[in-house]
């Protein structure tokens, strides 16, 4: 049994920096009253954000924190189950989460999300949708067991039977599957491979038996054709070479006509220069008869005896030029003998480089040919080897095939187990036999509740509902009290169960806003009864904005906002 001991929380929605401290295990009934906003839901949002990280409401987790002080939002709630004594801390601003279990840290190095996982499933062993089936009955979030989906209903059933196990088992069971159909597949790909290497093996053998000594024949002859063609490539390269060789000598006298062209240019140049100087003073001397700069007169005989030298000189010059002319045009016809011979020698050394690439690459592939007829040689002085080696094969085969028959085996029994398993297996089954009761029980509550209708839940937990006065109903057809009070029913019905299977048995019921809205008088009156006295292992918390309902319940809790924030203003206690 879970019991709920007391909850504190401050800077948490509209309550401030002082701890509200309400104590969840000592009235039997108390009714929760206050202005709207006073505060009075806000245990509603505290016990959902402390047990499962979110509020009972529909509002953010950033909604949470107290707008005013916008820090140190906390609620601390203690409760035990059975005789191990719990404390769970929830903040934010800064974030919080611990959980102590008889006043030890649990889990300090794990992640907020696998202890959230542990506190649900390890020590609430419940989840949000089962809690708010189970304790909580509110007006503004809460989603009535009529109004789930199918699937939610069945999660909600599953944990008051306490038979998720089977689903936890059903996960457990599908891993294990999915090993085995792993390990399936990974022996069937060996399967294939190891009977490929056998057939390979026996190809193998035949092939050595029949066709050795032919294979070595065919590659001995392959290599006498290679040997052929690498002396065929050697006469080649020798005729190559003598080639060349006799171009390298010619080559030697060519080898300085290019500094021999190089003179004959400078000295050409020079040449020209002095025939362009002497020309030019010939052309003055011939051309003038004073001098143009000072207007001095120039002596004739001197100018004639000027000019003759002048043009004996460039006479020379040009003698000496159309020499120099008939050299340089040697010179670049043996520089071209050269450039020819030296790309003859090129060309021939490429030749004979292309030709040795092929000699190598011959005498590679005679030897590759040599190691193959050695291996074909030793293979077949080594069947027997080889023989083992095929019988090794069929031994893997047949411990491959034997394996393969056990997963198989195990795989179907592992199906088998899927199907009892399922929804529709033990499940089904179990929740079958509980039928009955849980109809039993709720129609029960009706009738305690003075609503006399028939109503019943099949296996799909679809409902069917039979009264003396409506043909065909359900729920959706009823009035919003009529609704409140098989809504109210399924609870206590609910609780029934979880004592009864002792899977979700707390002491602490909590209904916000039951009267305001939805029942009448007459409902309020049996509800309070049931309360009262039927529900006596509960410690019920009533939400309301009735005041006349006070001197029904043993403890009062009023709410009010005093300077924007809600404050407790006590507890008072009756004896009724």
């Amino acid at each position: 049994m879970i019991e709920f001991k007391e909850i504190r929380y401050k800077n948490f929605l509209s309550s401030g920096n002082q701890l509200t401290n309400i104590t969840l295990n000592e009235c039997g009934t108390s009714v929760i009253i206050g202005k709207n906003g006073a505060g009075k839901s806000t245990i509603l949002d505290a016990l959902c954000f402390a047990l499962f990280n979110k509020p009972f409401r529909k509002i953010t987790k950033s909604q949470i924190v107290n707008s005013s002080n916008d820090k140190d939002c906390l609620v601390e709630l203690d409760f035990s189950v059975h005789s191990t004594q719990y404390k769970i801390i929830r903040g934010i601003k800064p974030n919080k989460f611990i959980i102590e279990r008889n006043g030890n840290k649990l889990n300090e190095d794990a992640n907020a999300q696998d202890q959230q996982k542990s506190l649900e499933d390890q020590i609430l062993k419940l989840n949000y949708k089962s809690f708010t089936q189970i304790v909580i009955l509110g007006s503004a979030s809460f989603v009535p067991f009529m109004q789930l989906s199918a699937p939610h209903r069945r999660e909600v059933i599953e944990d008051l039977l306490d038979i998720r196990v089977f689903s936890t088992m059903s996960d457990i069971l599908k891993e294990k599957v999915k090993g085995v159909r792993t390990r399936i597949q990974t022996l069937d790909l060996k399967k294939e491979s190891v009977a490929d290497k056998i057939i390979m093996q026996q190809n193998f053998i035949k092939s050595i038996e029949e066709s050795g000594h032919e294979e070595i024949g065919a590659k001995r002859q392959e290599i006498k054709n290679i040997e052929e063609e690498m002396e065929e490539y050697q006469n080649l390269v020798d005729n190559l070479l003598y080639d060349l060789k006799m171009k390298e000598e010619r080559i030697r006298d060519y080898t300085d006509v290019g500094k021999s062209l190089r003179k004959l240019g400078t000295y050409k140049g020079k040449l020209q220069s002095k025939h362009t100087n002497s020309t030019k003073e010939r052309d003055f001397f011939t051309n003038n008869v004073s001098c143009p700069t000072c207007t001095q007169t120039i002596h004739e005989d001197f100018r004639v005896n000027k000019i003759d030298q002048l043009e004996k000189t460039i006479s020379g010059f040009t003698d000496n030029l159309q020499e120099i002319e008939d050299a340089i045009s040697e010179a670049e016809s043996k520089e071209k003998q050269f450039i020819s011979i030296q790309k003859e020698i090129s060309n021939l050394s490429n030749e004979i480089s292309q030709t040795n690439v092929r000699i190598t690459g011959s005498r590679k592939q005679s030897n590759k040919l040599e190691q193959e007829i050695q291996t074909i040689t030793t293979r077949l002085e080594n069947r027997n080897s080889e023989h083992e080696k095929l019988s090794t094969y069929k031994a893997s085969l047949k411990q491959v095939l034997a394996d393969y028959g056990d997963l198989k085996e195990n795989y179907e029994y592992f199906q088998e187990a899927n199907i009892l398993l399922k929804d529709d297996g033990v499940k089904s089954s179990i929740i079958k036999k509980y039928i009955p009761l849980i109809n039993q029980q709720v129609n029960k509550y009706l009738q305690m509740m003075d609503f006399y209708i028939n109503f019943t839940l099949d296996e799909e937990f679809n409902e069917k509902i039979e009264s003396p006065i409506h043909d065909k109903f359900s729920y959706p057809s009823f009035s919003e009290g009529e609704k409140m009070r098989i809504d109210l029913a399924l609870l206590f019905t609910w609780r029934e169960i979880a004592k009864m299977k002792n899977s979700v048995v707390t002491n602490l019921l909590i209904m916000d806003e039951v009267f305001d809205s939805s029942l009448d008088g007459l409902g309020t009156d049996e509800f309070l009864k049931i309360i009262r006295y039927v529900i006596k292992d509960a410690n019920v918390f009533v939400i309301s904005h009735k005041q006349d309902l006070v001197e029904k319940f043993n403890a009062i809790l009023e709410f009010k906002k005093v300077k924007g924030f809600s404050i407790l203003r006590g507890v008072d206690k009756n004896i009724s």
